[in-house]
């Protein structure tokens, strides 16, 4: 029978020792940033470092950085304007003559730097005004090569279509199709089960991974840093990001959901041999996910199954084959900050770098240790020195974390979609805990006096029955 995990066992934070001494601005001007050098700059330091000139461009790394970092010191709009304004001031792009040599040698850098932005954080393009800084900063240019405005009109049909694909949000696929709670069993003539839709483990773990990698494509990399920001004291404008975390939220709440749907389908069936079956249905589901990388929808499964009301069904898990789940429970096993999984997250990040098909690639991480690495990292380094620089080590950490997790969230899924699966998945109606409970009880008996009064009490509230 499974343990029942508290939330104390889910996540035990990294010791974060404080950074290095870092060099003044002065040393840091003009040097590259990644070389292993630099701790610290201050924002203007950073921000002149991510303008490209005739003879420099900032590293790769160095512009995901700090466009993910840069949004909890300066809004990215009031970003790219300084950008661009530093740009037409040092090509000297605001006078009448250019010089046309040294433009052709900036414009390509600078039509690189916007589209490696807009494709990264196309959300930072979303209010007119920083469509506007585009198109000025590359009108200035064009005149010395019309393949610039040709670029540039390229990059902004991109950009609109990747907005508009972001905007079906993963709240949005399904339309209008809401999945409701049941608090008391259903009749059988209207309930479906899931087993009745999708008989084979191995597809339905294909499924969740249709749906996994479905979610997590609209998740943007700045949601990592808004869902965590701390307001900067020093600031001129503080940033608002209360509605800026929404498709992160969604996928949380996907997690919960699946958790809620494994325990409903447990707990819905009458007879104790037909509930074994689905536990070793759902043991099974998870063992492929496992197999396949998909860690998110595999601990969903372990967790619905070590929800109370399932795990206290001792009669139905006594008819279980359970050295399966007991592995499986092993290696998503919280214990030392959960080492086993970590591990098996390694050899699935390993796996996808050297894969030689498109299913080898696929990683799906547990979510929400993600989520709380990335919190206890941000709880655990300021995002400012108290001399006012900014804690670049911090933001390479932080980009390190969530370039990884961007990386794997681009794999296209290899399986071919079920719809009728994915849409139960997405729409099969759930019990609430009291349901959950409820039914269980009515299931197996309660065997203490704290289940018997619960019991009591959810059949008074709502069954109307004493």
């Amino acid at each position: 029978m499974p343990r029942t995990l508290s939330a104390s066992d889910m996540v035990t934070p990294g010791s974060l020792g404080p950074p290095p001494s870092e060099p003044t601005d002065g040393e840091q001007a003009g040097q590259p940033l990644l070389d292993g050098a630099l701790s610290s700059a201050s924002l203007d330091t950073l921000i002149q470092h991510l303008v490209p000139t005739t003879d420099y461009y900032p590293e790769k790394a160095y512009i995901f950085t700090f466009l993910l970092s840069s949004r909890l010191f300066i809004e990215p709009q009031e970003l790219l304007a300084r950008v661009c304004h530093l740009c037409i001031e040092q090509q000297q792009l605001d006078k009448p003559v250019l010089d046309k040599a040294r433009v052709r040698k900036f414009g390509p850098k600078l039509l690189q730097l916007l589209a490696e932005w807009t494709e990264t954080f196309p959300r930072d393009f979303q209010e007119e005004s920083t469509i506007g800084h585009l198109k000025d900063v590359v009108g200035r240019i064009a005149p010395c090569d019309e393949a610039y405005r040709k670029r540039m009109h390229q990059l902004l049909q991109a950009l609109r279509q990747k907005l508009a694909a972001l905007g079906q949000g993963p709240e949005n696929l399904l339309g209008t199709n809401k999945p409701v709670s049941y608090r008391t069993k259903p009749p059988a003539s209207i309930h479906r089960e899931l087993l009745g839709i999708c008989s084979d483990p191995y597809m339905l773990a294909q499924q969740l991974t249709h749906v996994e990698l479905e979610q997590l494509r609209h998740i943007g990399p700045e949601e990592f840093v808004q869902a965590f920001v701390n307001k900067d004291p020093l600031a001129s404008t503080k940033p608002r990001f209360s509605d800026k975390t929404n498709n992160l939220e969604a996928y949380v709440k996907w997690f919960n959901r699946l958790c809620y749907l494994v325990a409903t389908e447990i707990c819905m069936p009458a007879k104790k041999k037909q509930r074994a079956q689905v536990i070793e249905f759902f043991i099974d589901v998870a063992r492929e996910c496992f197999n396949i990388g998909n860690f998110n929808s595999l601990m969903a499964i372990i967790s619905g199954m070590n929800m109370s009301p399932v795990s206290r069904l001792k009669k139905t898990w006594a008819k279980v084959k359970t050295a399966k789940f007991f592995i499986l429970e092993h290696q998503m096993d919280p214990t030392g900050n959960f080492c086993n999984y970590r591990a098996a997250l390694r050899g699935a990040a390993h796996r996808s770098l050297t894969a030689h098909s498109s299913q080898e690639k696929i990683v799906i991480p547990f979510f929400s240790l993600l989520i709380k690495d990335i919190y206890f990292l941000n709880e655990g380094c300021a995002n400012r020195l108290p001399n006012g620089h900014v804690n670049f080590e911090k933001f390479l950490e932080l980009a390190k974390q969530v370039g990884e997790f961007i990386t794997w969230k681009q794999v296209e899924c290899p399986f071919e979609q079920d719809l009728s699966i994915t849409h139960y998945l997405h729409t099969a109606p759930i019990f609430s805990e009291d349901g959950l409970y409820l039914a269980s009880y009515e299931s197996e008996s309660p065997e203490n006096q704290t289940e018997k009064e619960r019991w009591k009490s959810l059949r008074s509230s709502i069954l109307g029955k004493t």
